[in-house]
Parts: structure tokens; C-alpha cells; sequence
């Protein structure tokens, strides 16, 4: 894939929240867009000095004895269970991911010094950034450069959706949560409810960190439910 082919995908890929991809461990019943992952991703990617972004993937990461693939489908992964939490509609089961990364090296660089460097903001912002949980990195020169294409910079964000209005008390209890900048639909009603369970979707604040939003929204929805519900948190997007 050439590099206009490579942000011709990425532009593609922005526009559509993408699979759900799992935050933290199984008991923090979160999960992320796929699409809020590449756009912290490809700003990584494009902080460090020499690299031309390129095609992105996350997936599973192979299980000893196991297929990664058999849940990487949109949608594979809906309606099964993972403790409490069932797994989301497009939702990836729990589990360590794998990155696969594309990228053009600009000369000036060896390719290992490079490589090297891509690898660590990588597994920096996906981990300490969002709190994904990354088994690997795989990185692949598609492309050797006599300079950087002019649009090799980070790409803007998208646009944030208008937040819907709701006076749900889960939804009124996660909004005075620090970090939490709107509950959102992008992926359905703000907030889904079944016997037991509370699902809430909302974006993060910049400088917050996914994981850690998640977790303080779902101990503040459950002590809101005053009763014994599960309480899953999907992030749609950063703002």
C-alpha cells in the first residue's frame, strides 16, 4: 500500500467508530471505538521524527492453543460473556491486543534505531495513554522516503457529535464524573439498560486517561443503581 493509499484508508476509517476494543482487564467491563484507538495511534505515529504514518490493524492477540481470528469479525464477539460483563454489539472478548503498523521511514535514520522508537510510542500511548492491554507490536517498512510527505503530521480530530440530553440517573451520575466530557449515541441510547445491567457510552476529556475514566464511571453508575447491577462502559471518542 502506498502512503496516499495508507491515509486514503485512515480518513476511511475515521469516519466510522470501527470494532470495540476491550480497556483494562475483564472485571473492568470497558471497551473503546476502534476509531478513538487510531486517532491517539496515529498521533503517536506521526510525534516521531522520520516515519510517515501508514495502514494501522489491532486485533487479538493469538492465544497459546487458540485462534485470534476466529473473534476479530464486527460483531463477533456480541452476546457472549465475559464474567459480568457481556461483551458489546461489534465488541472484541477481553484479552491482550496485537498492533500491526505500516509506516514510510524517511532517510536520515537506521531503520532499527526507528523502528525502535515507533514500537515504544506505540506501546506508550496505547497502554499508559488509554489503558489497552498489548501483548505485541508488529512493524513493517512499506515505504523508503527521501522526505517526509507533506501531510505526515498528526491528522485533526474529528469533530465531537452533539451530545443528546438525558436525565437518566446513570447518565446524570457519570456526567459529574472527573474526565467525562458528554454521554454520547453514537453506538445506540447513551444509556442501554437490561434486568441487571446498565450500559453507558460517553466520551473522555483530553489529558484523561480511558481506562481510569471508565472505572470511576462504573463504580459511580453502580452506587447510583443502588441495587446489584453490572455496569459496562463503552468510550466513543476523546475530546
Amino acid at each position: 500500500m502506498t502512503t496516499a493509499e495508507g491515509w486514503t484508508a485512515a480518513v476511511r476509517d475515521r469516519l466510522a467508530p470501527g470494532r470495540l476494543l476491550p480497556l483494562g482487564a475483564p472485571e473492568d467491563g470497558a471497551w473503546i471505538t476502534e476509531r478513538a484507538v487510531r486517532t491517539a495511534l496515529d498521533e503517536a505515529t506521526a510525534a516521531v521524527r522520520g516515519v510517515a504514518p501508514g495502514e494501522l490493524r489491532i486485533d487479538l492477540a493469538a492465544e497459546p492453543g487458540g485462534d485470534a481470528g476466529a473473534e476479530t469479525g464486527g460483531g463477533a464477539g456480541a452476546g457472549r460473556v465475559s464474567g459480568a460483563f457481556p461483551v458489546p454489539p461489534g465488541g472484541l472478548p477481553p484479552g491482550a491486543l496485537r498492533i500491526s503498523a505500516g509506516f514510510g521511514a524517511v532517510a536520515g535514520r537506521p531503520l532499527t534505531e526507528l523502528a525502535a522508537e515507533l514500537r515504544t510510542a506505540l506501546l506508550t500511548a496505547a497502554e499508559e495513554g488509554l489503558g489497552l492491554v498489548v501483548a505485541a507490536v508488529d512493524l513493517r517498512v512499506t515505504e523508503l522516503l527521501d522526505a517526509a510527505p507533506a501531510h505526515s503530521g498528526p491528522a485533526a480530530r474529528p469533530p465531537g457529535r452533539t451530545s443528546p440530553a438525558t436525565d437518566d440517573p446513570a447518565a446524570l451520575a457519570a456526567l459529574r464524573v472527573e474526565g467525562v466530557a458528554a454521554v454520547t449515541d453514537t453506538l445506540g441510547p447513551p444509556v442501554h439498560r437490561a434486568p441487571g445491567r446498565v450500559r453507558i457510552e460517553l466520551a473522555v476529556s483530553a489529558g484523561h486517561r480511558p481506562l481510569d475514566v471508565a472505572r470511576a464511571v462504573r463504580n459511580a453508575v453502580t452506587a447510583a443503581a443502588g441495587e446489584a447491577t453490572a455496569v459496562t462502559v463503552l468510550v466513543s471518542e476523546l475530546r
